[in-house]
């Protein structure tokens, strides 16, 4: 073996050395860490958003057991349903704030429409008595609790991640790699954040939805 053939590969191992050592000190690894973190944030958030949609048909269906003429209710659930079920849940979600704002909208409206189907149970005593009915609200607060758990830690990773792409010097190793700052999730309701609905609506301003 030549000299210069030793010398091509300790050459080629040094620069891969160096370039290791400055995406690191430049913040790429991190950068990319973040992004993971924010993409299992988010999965968590749809996986408990699609708990929720799952628990819509069986409580549906015992309700109208008690209430079969709220029909404008169940036509409401059924449409909001649909329409958070349409959206179409992809990585580049996370990157069109549009899109984002489609889907947290869509969401909204989902649980508004349940809202307004708990509330039929004031109504309708034998329907508020009914185990499944009462096992169905617990589960479904129980999923509200778990949504503003994952979507909390969503919007925190996210903070994260965007602090990062702007900060220098990791936004000049961002924008040669074309990583940008993410939207955020909104709700129209700031306090929505940090607060978990309550499903239980036995109040007076409830029952009057």
């Amino acid at each position: 073996m030549t000299r210069k053939s030793i010398v091509k590969p300790m050459l080629l191992s040094a620069v891969l050395a160096t370039s290791t050592v400055g995406l690191t000190g430049c913040g790429y690894n991190n950068l990319q860490s973040q992004d993971e973190q924010v993409t299992a944030a988010w999965s968590e958030v749809v996986n408990q958003y699609q708990r929720r949609s799952d628990l819509v048909p069986n409580l549906v269906k015992v309700v109208q057991q008690y209430a079969d003429q709220e029909q404008e209710v169940f036509t409401q659930v059924a449409e909001a349903r649909s329409r958070a079920g349409s959206i179409n849940i992809t990585p580049e979600v996370l990157n069109d704030p549009q899109a984002m704002e489609r889907y947290a909208e869509a969401q909204a409206q989902m649980g508004g429409a349940l809202s307004r189907l708990m509330a039929v149970s004031e109504r309708y005593p034998e329907l508020k008595s009914d185990a499944l009915f009462q096992d169905l609200q617990a589960q479904l607060e129980g999923t509200e609790n778990r949504i503003t758990v994952a979507r909390n830690r969503y919007i925190q990773e996210v903070q994260g991640y965007n602090t990062t792409v702007r900060q220098f010097p990791t936004n000049i190793t961002a924008k040669v790699f074309g990583m940008d700052t993410k939207p955020n999730f909104t709700v129209a309701n700031e306090d929505e954040i940090s607060t978990a609905p309550t499903v239980d609506f036995g109040d007076d301003e409830a029952t009057a939805q």
